[in-house]
């Protein structure tokens, strides 16, 4: 019968955990996946994990390469050799630069693939090459977060090991779903050993999830978008009872005064009292004030604000408030204390292929934009950049509408671009206006349908590759090659590597094959002594001392570890933003009215809050429709019993759910776990949009504005939709 050989290997998904994975091999087919029975720490895997059986051999699987022979986006296709595509492609390339420049070139990577080696930054490596291109910023996970932790902290590192809220005396979880959305392995675990502890969990959040319902000990419903304004308020209740920690505010941090005479009202007048931000947030006055107390004095506690509320059209100010109250009560740099921020942690994240320089065309962007970029921590923008959230306008409109280049070309890798991005209606429009789309493409997904050249990549199951832990636990996992490559599939860094001669690009490869390139990249993070036995057992867990606590030495010993900010300490005011004089992104955090929140007058139109949450089975699109994992929860449109009744809609009934950018229709699920006035689709859906112009495939994207937050925000969880029976 054979022998079945076991393959250690891990996800490289987004899903916001790295797993191992064991694969089990027989006569060179997958039959079975099983997880960590080792030592502890188990990385154990998820359902989407232990499924990826399912998406290895899907039935859309891409076979070979394929050009384009119907109208765009109908998915009409015929099969050609890999010569003629790769001969296709870099002709097209050629033309294009010679045409109209490189920064007609539009390179949309994704997220699809987060290991090394493999994946986006194999493409941006060979167009770097190549002259340049034009690439987006904008990240839709954590832009807002991203920012207010740079504004506040100077670092992305503001996160501490998981295992050290068990030292904590309190727990807030804002916005934050870790039984879906994992934040690093053993996430749950912990909480769960928290809960065992009888630390107190509280949950605050639109919904009752999963998180909220298996660890919590309180759920605060609070409406999407108004999270900064609660925020506030336990800020006025905190600085009104003096328990705000003053010794720690004059020694760490800048700028508290100002801050106070804003939620004091000394500014504008008006005091954010909790009877104001119960008008806005529908959190009752006396819950703010207790949960402010509760959380001033039950040191240490942990804040942890999520990406989820950041996710808006004025993301960042949650964020900034979260940073802001955390400093408040000295809860950071202390055994059971979190900063939230960004919240990378071990700094394991940082293995990475070396990229070098990226592309050089399109020079010249505005000085205030230099400074947004640099307040990101991004890349010196030497070239043209588009927020990802705005790139169908820029493809309509071009020079002539204010970007800086006119796409005309667009290479797609790791990303079902137009599923993944919102307002999937205007990026059908502009798709079909490019003269010439390639993509990279495992299955036959929404935005494959809209290639000219169609190109067929391995899982990684079919390769080898390194990676790290998602915000940064202390291990390494090694990916083994399970299973020899599909049909006529290759990995992005093979097909670049056989178009850069081409393109007239010598030695892509810089002189070392991919296991060399493995190799160097392990012994760069100088935790790993032997490549060959990591690579043989798949993993390295580290031994650490402690758990690590992020500003651990700032607060020890600012004088030699000052906070990496201009000032050395946490800017509750930020002069960089000051500077900026833009009154929609303040140097403190305030609350901001917000674009389709739920007293925008378009309310009176459309008066339900749609937020876009990660679906439980779904990695964004990249699980979807798989069988196993459609059993777990299919796809539904989440509505209060209120709001329910009001539609005469009940449970299960077909609905369609609108705005004045799409309509989608699906079923309803009629429950008490969301709160009235607002209602969810869990992000991730494949659109399919009938002749009527309405989704059949429950794409949350077909609803949400190309619209983008002063700070760069994706405004994925502030739309207004309304709902009726279809």
């Amino acid at each position: 019968m054979g022998k079945t050989e076991t393959i250690v290997t891990s996800c490289s998904h987004d899903c916001g955990g790295r797993c191992m994975l064991k694969v089990h091999v027989h006569e060179g087919k997958i039959v079975r996946i099983e997880t960590d029975d080792g030592e502890e720490p188990q990385l154990r895997a998820c359902l989407r994990g232990r499924a990826y059986r399912q998406r290895v051999y899907s039935p859309d699987r891409l076979k070979y390469p394929m050009k384009r022979t119907g109208p765009r986006g109908e998915g009409q296709f015929e099969r050609i050799s890999w010569d003629e595509a790769l001969d296709t492609v870099a002709k097209e390339l050629i033309r294009v630069k010679n045409t109209y420049g490189n920064a007609s070139i539009l390179l949309l990577g994704g997220s699809g693939s987060q290991a090394v080696l493999h994946g986006a930054g194999a493409v941006e490596r060979l167009l770097a090459g190549f002259g340049g291109y034009t690439r987006a910023w904008g990240t839709p996970s954590y832009e807002g977060a991203l920012f207010s932790s740079m504004a506040t902290y100077g670092t992305m590192t503001t996160g501490s090991a998981r295992e050290d809220l068990l030292n904590s005396r309190l727990i807030i979880m804002w916005g934050w779903n870790p039984a879906v959305t994992v934040w690093d392995t053993n996430t749950a675990l912990t909480l769960a050993k928290a809960k065992e502890k009888g630390i107190k969990v509280v949950s605050i959040d639109p919904r009752l999830t999963e998180s909220t319902a298996v660890f919590a000990n309180e759920w605060v419903p609070i409406r999407p978008a108004t999270d900064a304004a609660m925020l506030i308020a336990m800020a006025y209740v905190i600085i009104e009872q003096g328990l705000q920690d003053q010794r720690f505010l004059d020694k760490y941090t800048v700028g508290f005064d100002k801050f106070r005479d804003y939620v004091t009202g000394t500014e504008d007048g008006a005091p954010k009292t909790p009877a104001w931000a119960e008008k806005i947030t529908g959190v009752p006055r006396a819950t703010i004030e207790r949960l402010a107390v509760e959380y001033a004095t039950a040191k240490p506690a942990a804040l942890i604000p999520g990406w989820g509320p950041a996710r808006g059209a004025m993301g960042e100010q949650f964020s900034r408030a979260a940073n802001t109250v955390i400093a408040m009560t000295g809860n950071l740099g202390k055994e059971g204390s979190y900063a939230g921020g960004f919240m990378r942690a071990f700094h394991s994240r940082q293995m990475g292929m070396p990229r070098g320089a990226r592309n050089a065309v399109e020079q010249g962007t505005p000085p205030r934009q230099n400074s947004l970029y640099k307040l990101r921590g991004s890349a010196s923008p030497t070239s043209a950049r588009i927020h990802s959230a705005k790139i169908y306008d820029a493809i309509l409109r071009g020079k002539a509408g204010g970007y800086p280049c006119d796409p005309k070309l667009a290479y797609i890798v790791a990303s079902n671009f137009l599923n993944s991005s919102p307002n999937v209606n205007k990026g059908i429009t502009a798709f079909k206006s490019l003269e010439f789309i390639i993509i990279h493409e495992q299955r036959m997904t929404p935005t494959a349908k809209f290639a000219d050249i169609l190109l067929p990549v391995n899982t990684f199951m079919e390769r080898e590759d390194v990676i790290s832990p998602w915000l940064g636990s202390p291990y390494y996992l090694y990916m083994n090659k399970a299973i020899n490559s599909m049909y006529e599939s290759k990995s992005d860094r093979d097909i670049c590597a056989e178009l850069a001669p081409r393109l007239d690009i010598a030695d892509y490869r810089a002189g070392r094959t991919d296991e060399e390139w493995l190799k160097t990249i392990t012994e760069s993070t100088g935790d790993i002594p032997d490549f060959e036995d990591f690579e043989q057992k798949g993993v390295v867990k580290l031994k650490v001392a402690e758990p690590f606590v992020a500003f651990r030495e700032q607060i020890k010993d600012p004088i030699n570890h000052p906070f990496p900010t201009p000032s050395g300490k946490i800017e509750i005011y930020c002069q960089h933003l000051a500077e900026m004089n833009n009154p929609r992104i303040p140097a403190i955090a305030k609350y901001l009215p917000t674009p389709e929140g739920y007293d925008d007058a378009l309310s009176q139109k459309y008066p339900l809050q749609l937020l876009t949450t990660h679906h439980k089975p779904a990695t964004h699109s990249t699980m979807e429709k798989i069988p196993w994992l459609d059993d777990v929860e299919p796809r539904h449109v989440w509505i209060s019993t209120t709001d329910a009744e009001a539609r005469d809609i009940s449970a299960g009934d077909e609905v369609l759910i609108f705005n004045d950018r799409g309509k989608v229709r699906m079923q309803a699920d009629v429950t008490e776990k969301i709160m009235p006035g607002v209602v969810n689709i869990g992000q991730g859906g494949w659109f399919d949009i009938d002749e009527q112009g309405i989704d059949q495939g429950g794409c949350a994207n077909t609803l949400t504005p190309s619209e983008h937050s002063p700070g760069g925000a994706w405004c994925a969880n502030t739309v207004l939709v309304e709902v009726r029976k279809a």
